[in-house]
């Protein structure tokens, strides 16, 4: 049992076109100080974190946890995509009893533009939808952020609602692997 539910963590590194996406090892560490450290990055998540505060902080193997998967280059981390419960206090839930499967993710900036988040992400909710069929994904952004709004509608996200997070218009969208009847 893990955050997600019934899962096995890790699952066998999944294989795209041009990426793995695998769980964390200790070579992935400079990569995600640098994730925390990038004004780029965290542009619409809160700001950087300082660097000599992350060099403390973080792990030796960072992000070794259920539903975090480093998204690998040539054996190269550029990024990650994970899956964390969303707290049943913050606003937007499609869920009675909240708590959904939302989808984050993190890319460094030399990897942007290349169309490896929608790859990464794409596969990420394709072994979701086999590991706990029928769940509903989540994901929220800043309606400023448009590469994340872009991407979102590329992924197949549904608009829920919008609403005021961190003092800012957040939106906020669902994605399901069940095919509607109709």
């Amino acid at each position: 049992m893990t955050e997600l539910g019934p899962v096995v963590w890790p699952p066998a590194p999944i294989k795209t076109e041009r990426l793995v996406l695998r769980q964390s090892a200790a070579r992935d560490r400079a990569a995600f100080i640098e994730l925390f450290a990038s004004p780029e990055v965290r542009t619409y998540l809160g700001g950087p974190r300082p660097r000599d505060e992350l060099e403390r902080a973080v792990p030796e193997v960072p992000g070794r946890r259920p539903g975090v998967f480093v998204i690998d280059v040539d054996g190269a981390m550029i990024g990650t995509v994970s899956f964390d419960r969303r707290d049943a206090e913050r606003p937007g839930h499609v869920l009675p009893d909240a708590r959904e499967a939302e989808l984050g993710y993190m890319f460094l900036p030399e990897a942007w533009g290349r169309g490896y988040a929608a790859e990464a992400c794409a596969a990420a909710l394709d072994w979701f939808a086999d590991a706990l069929p029928g769940e509903p994904v989540v994901l929220c952004t800043q309606t400023a952020n448009n590469s994340s709004m872009r991407l979102a509608e590329k992924l197949g996200f549904t608009e829920v609602e919008r609403f005021e997070e961190y003092g800012a218009e957040q939106w906020f969208g669902v994605w399901s692997s069940v095919t509607p009847s109709g």
